[in-house]
């Protein structure tokens, strides 16, 4: 259980105006912009069809992809994916952004329960696409504005694709801190260049597959630690896919080559985490504190070297021109990881069982990635940016978000942890319809404290359905 230390910052339930909430954010340093009530006028604006944008999009919400602790172990849905999927389509959001995310080959799965896309389970995910659309236009009349993507992943340095417990690690290259952290201690976890060129065809036959089954775009995942992203910070590896930015863009740039090539009108998105940061671990107190360190540091991408705390958006903003070079307009901005730095990532008062209470108020990781976000749409525009990091603000999510929106700071407000809960939030917020309170998710981390002791993924606290799963009394031992 958490100690007191956790709650030594005021939580956004105990803010009760519009006006509180932009006083904290300013006494923390990041004068976020809050609207005194949400605009569904704002909201509600579409974002047009463009290059790289191939149909309107109806509003400005999406669903961020998470990944998922409840498939088969062949790696196709159940029936607890399709409920997920069916929700998301309910929710009213038209952008979702991936899906969740699915392996591209059984060695890169996150868990042994996580989706594959092989061409054994194609018709299963085909049919996840179908249900989602089917579940949008029950609720909401007609699809042809919602835009569905899927995420493409390998978990690279986090695989566990046949034990929950044991991590089979494949990796960019040999880190100084993680590699003791998890366990690995030679170069045998390491993807040489042939076992990369590899990789590379089955994420381009993955998106094949994508496109076949009916997905708007896919995503090339650049983020959370996860291969793609490790890959962008490999500046000690040797070969084609290390050392100078040329090189460890080279993993991007190779599958967009072969997207073009065998799945012609497959537009794409990236996620990136735009900064990282040190690994932090948990202190004598449980706070986290970050691993020590010193001299030059350059493990992290979008930090910098020097001050590895400290955030440098020189590299992230050279990716962030390639994907424009590239005609990828679709960008989904998240940072660091789940893993290793997850106050950065997730903000939540409340850790998983294997993390740590936060360092700061999580109000200030929420503002970090949202004046990121903002600092990426005015130097690139006519990029279509979707922000990350709102679920913490709860109540006052939908204050902030049109707010960010109507500045022109995002184009697109995604939902990760809130729609396992409150799927029903953009549909509430359009129609003016008052909050579901009791369906806010207030982060108590425990859709992540189950995954990672091998249960289903869900919200217990609050969604009826998983309180009464055989997994909710297990997550309680």
């Amino acid at each position: 259980m958490p100690t007191p230390t956790a709650f030594r910052f005021p939580k956004p339930a105990t803010l009760k105006t519009a006006g509180e909430l932009r006083r904290r954010f300013c006494e923390l340093g990041h004068p976020v912009p809050v609207d005194d009530a949400p605009r569904p006028e704002v909201l509600g604006r579409p974002i047009p069809a463009g290059p790289g944008i191939p149909k309107p999009i109806g509003n400005r919400w999406a669903i961020l992809p998470m990944e998922g602790w409840d498939g088969t172990p062949g790696g196709s849905p159940t029936e607890l994916v399709r409920r997920r999927w069916q929700r998301v389509g309910q929710s009213g959001a038209k952008l979702v952004w991936g899906g969740e995310a699915v392996a591209v080959r059984p060695d890169g799965r996150a868990n042994p329960h996580q989706l594959v896309l092989s061409e054994a389970n194609l018709a299963g995910i085909e049919s996840l696409r179908g249900d989602l659309a089917a579940s949008h236009r029950d609720r909401h009349g007609q699809d042809q504005d919602l835009l569905v993507g899927l995420q493409l992943t390998h978990s690279g340095r986090f695989a566990r694709p046949a034990d929950k417990a044991r991590l089979e690690p494949r990796i960019a290259y040999r880190h100084p801190l993680l590699d003791a952290r998890f366990g690995i201690t030679d170069d045998r976890a390491v993807l040489t260049d042939t076992e990369v060129d590899d990789l590379v065809g089955d994420m381009v036959t993955a998106a094949v597959r994508a496109q076949r089954a009916g997905f708007d775009f896919v995503d090339i995942k650049h983020c959370h630690g996860y291969l793609g992203h490790e890959f962008l910070s490999a500046v000690t590896r040797p070969g084609r896919y290390g050392g100078s930015f040329a090189h460890r863009t080279r993993f991007l740039t190779d599958i967009v080559a072969g997207i073009r090539r065998d799945a012609p009108g497959l537009a794409i998105g990236v996620r990136l985490s735009l900064f990282d940061s040190l690994p932090y671990r948990k202190g004598p107190d449980g706070i986290g504190e970050p691993m020590d360190w010193s001299g030059p540091y350059p493990h992290a991408f979008g930090a910098n070297p020097d001050n590895p705390l400290e955030a440098d958006l020189t590299e992230p903003f050279a990716f962030l021109e390639l994907l424009q070079r590239l005609g990828i307009r679709l960008v989904c901005l998240t940072a660091a990881s789940p893993y290793y730095n997850p106050h950065l990532q997730r903000p939540a008062m409340t850790p998983p069982s294997d993390g740590y209470l936060p360092p700061e108020d999580p109000l200030a990781g929420v503002a970090r990635q949202i004046e990121a976000v903002a600092q990426s749409k005015a130097r690139f525009p006519d990029l279509v940016f979707v922000g990350s990091a709102y679920t913490y603000l709860q109540e006052w999510l939908p204050n902030v978000a049109s707010a960010q929106v109507a500045a022109g700071r995002v184009d697109s407000v995604g939902l990760g942890r809130m729609v396992l809960s409150y799927p029903d939030l953009p549909a509430d917020i359009q129609a003016a319809r008052p909050l579901q309170r009791r369906q806010v998710c207030r982060t108590f981390s425990e859709c992540t404290t189950g995954p990672r002791n091998g249960l289903v993924s869900g919200c217990f606290p609050l969604d009826d359905f998983y309180k009464s799963h055989p997994d909710a009394a297990r997550l309680k031992a």
